[in-house]
């Protein structure tokens, strides 16, 4: 049996050689290669969070407006200037973008759309060219992947994947994690644009949920963290969890009474983000037992 798998891998192999020769070319650095420094796209101040060719994330505890946080970066991708904190410019040829809601009925995704296209100062009775949105709740996890490669053929310049733990059965899946976050970029890479993902934190800690958690915040170029604020519930504050540019001075925003996040004018982060200190185990909610 053992000689059979040898035989087999051998095969494989001798099948493959010429596939495996043109990979191994392709994948080659040299030193007389030049490369065009990656587009940025995205800013907070004056940290790049997004370049065309990566991908990114934001991720927080359920009710921490992370769907809002993400409306204010398509809106400002969409019209092309500042919304909250986010500034942000989508080269010529790179300017649709594709909103992908996993988890969310169609009554709420048009909510979220229509909170887009308000905060982007644009029409809410017409469909706009460049702004693409798709509900992909009742499908299984391989579909949505396939119907996203579909969509993503056609040119794009960023895209939401709103619930990439719905891209996969298992969220602890090792290896469903791995293939996972090996799409983002290959699709990031293959396509040229940027994917911005949202995934929740642990309810009973501050670490992003799962494998697939483990392998997006150390592969993922922006991770973001929206969290309620400790003084007041309806702030909620952004902040970097990792960013391979300089780091970015938190910010906070609130939802109006139009349903629109707007900024906090001079909000005090002293303290607001650090937990309580503990004094025994019986300081510890239900969700961290």
């Amino acid at each position: 049996m053992e000689n059979e798998k040898r035989t087999d891998r051998n095969s494989w192999a001798e099948l493959d050689e010429n596939r495996l020769s043109d990979i191994l070319t392709a994948s080659q650095i040299k030193a007389t290669d030049t490369y065009v420094t990656p587009p940025q796209i995205i800013w907070i101040d004056n940290s790049t969070i997004a370049t065309l060719g990566n991908f990114s994330a934001s991720t927080g505890k359920a009710k921490a407006k992370k769907t809002f946080n993400v409306s204010a970066i398509v809106a400002a991708s969409l019209a092309g200037r500042q919304v909250l904190n986010y500034r942000a410019h989508l080269p010529e040829g790179k300017r649709r973008i594709l909103y992908v809601d996993t988890e969310q009925s169609r009554f709420h995704c048009h909510n979220v759309l229509e909170r887009i296209l308000r905060l982007a100062g644009l029409p809410t009775t017409t469909d706009n060219e460049n702004l693409d949105f798709i509900c992909l709740r009742e499908y299984t996890p391989a579909v949505r992947i396939e119907v996203i490669d579909y969509a993503l053929r056609q040119n794009k310049g960023l895209v939401i994947i709103d619930g990439i733990r719905d891209l996969m059965l298992d969220i602890n899946s090792t290896s469903e994690s791995v293939e996972v976050i090996n799409k983002m970029m290959e699709w990031s890479s293959k396509y040229d644009l940027h994917i911005h993902c949202v995934l929740h934190l642990n309810k009973g800690d501050n670490n992003v949920r799962g494998h697939i958690g483990t392998e997006m915040s150390n592969k993922a170029e922006t991770v973001l963290v929206i969290t309620k604020s400790a003084e007041n519930p309806v702030i909620s504050e952004v902040h970097a969890l990792h960013i391979r540019e300089k780091e970015f001075k938190p910010f906070a925003f609130s939802v109006d009474d139009e349903g629109l996040p707007v900024m906090v004018d001079n909000y005090s982060f002293d303290g607001s983000v650090r937990p309580k200190a503990r004094s025994s185990f019986m300081d510890l909610s239900i969700e961290q037992h």
